[in-house]
């Protein structure tokens, strides 16, 4: 009875072995590791491309871009003939080490010895299996790790490019135009929570961020039809709700709320002349980041970095704005924006042209 035991033990084992051989069989010849590379080097070619894109659909900002993807291309084509050359390698030398392993394997599965015969040597093979996938892993971390600041380093690059890709997307099915001159910065999907925290019914949408205004258009299908509480029938609702030049953002904070405190909101707080004292918003990206885009564009960071300039036409026009309403002398208060070619006197209601 013992016997019959042992020998289903043994016979476990060794279709156990079957399944890690034939596990190591893809593995010593590194597909995985060889493949991340490949997909690496994909990414790096195409940095040029997304960027020169980008530039073409307007946007104006961060003109180290094209350096940046340009001196990954370069670092990539020095790094990349050695990574492949060290992968070939180590396949071969782990795919040599396999190969006795399999035959022993096979002797196992053929021979007609007793199970307590049988029972060391299935033992001492399973041993040398882990040990060989051992050496795979150390084999695949090791290699990893010689390019790994760098896939972190474009990964970096990649994931700012993704959301700048999908702000001007959005932005191309917005249902308000720019100003003349004026330049997206960066968009993101947000809930404006009208309370202190987001309730249902809440207008979802996206937050809008550029140079000269921060804007939050609603974007969301709504039920429009329901059957036993459940909605048959919606239909996309899409307006701009509010704006206000980021001239007069007072004050921009981030808090972590919701569920394990994973739902970054982002509160802000407008000037006296802005239409709303403060708004709270769920927003789908890094609350701090966006703190910091806001303070960047509020003091006028972005316009040192751009890569299309404002004409000095432009900006003198600006400078130049009326100050008091030519007809009732009353002062002009509220900010005026590149591309603005009139302003409504809050006092007696007249267009004041700029």
């Amino acid at each position: 009875m013992a016997d019959q035991s042992l020998a289903e033990q043994i016979k476990s084992e060794i279709q156990s072995m079957q399944s890690s051989l034939r596990d190591l069989q893809s593995s010593a010849r590194l597909t995985d590791i060889r493949d991340r590379v490949e997909d690496l080097g994909r990414s790096v070619t195409v940095l040029d491309q997304r960027v020169a894109s980008l530039r073409e659909r307007g946007y104006a900002f961060e003109k180290d871009l094209e350096s940046r993807s340009g001196d990954y291309a370069r670092a990539w084509a020095k790094i990349e003939p050695g990574l492949k050359a060290r992968i070939d390698r180590e396949a071969q030398q782990l795919e040599i080490a396999l190969r006795p392993l399999e035959t022993q394997l096979a002797q196992l599965t053929g021979a007609p010895a007793s199970p307590r015969v049988l029972q060391p040597r299935v033992t001492r093979l399973k041993t040398q299996v882990e040990t060989l996938e051992g050496r795979v892993k150390g084999a695949e971390d090791s290699i990893r790790g010689e390019y790994d600041q760098f896939q972190s380093d474009v990964s970096q690059l990649e994931s700012h490019l993704d959301k700048l890709e999908w702000t001007l997307t959005e932005l191309s099915e917005a249902t308000f135009s720019l100003l003349a001159t004026e330049s997206p910065i960066m968009a993101v999907k947000a809930v404006w929570a009208k309370g202190a925290k987001q309730a249902k019914g809440d207008p979802e949408g996206v937050l809008y961020l550029t140079d000269q205004r921060i804007l939050f258009e609603q974007k969301e299908k709504v039920a429009t039809k329901k059957v036993l509480f459940v909605a048959t029938q919606k239909e996309l609702v899409q307006e701009l709700l509010w704006e206000v030049p980021v001239v007069l953002v007072d004050e921009a904070k981030s808090r972590k709320d919701g569920f394990l405190n994973k739902d970054d909101y982002l509160e802000l707080s407008f000037d006296s002349r802005a239409p709303m004292d403060q708004v709270n918003l769920h927003i789908w990206q890094r609350g701090d980041e966006w703190v910091s885009l806001v303070q960047r564009a509020r003091d006028g960071e972005f316009d040192t970095n751009r890569v299309i300039p404002i004409s000095e036409e432009v900006l003198a026009k600006v400078r130049n704005a009326p100050t008091k309403c030519p007809s009732c002398g009353g002062a002009i208060n509220q900010p005026i924006l590149r591309g603005m070619d009139s302003v409504i006197c809050e006092y007696c209601g007249d267009v004041i042209r700029i």
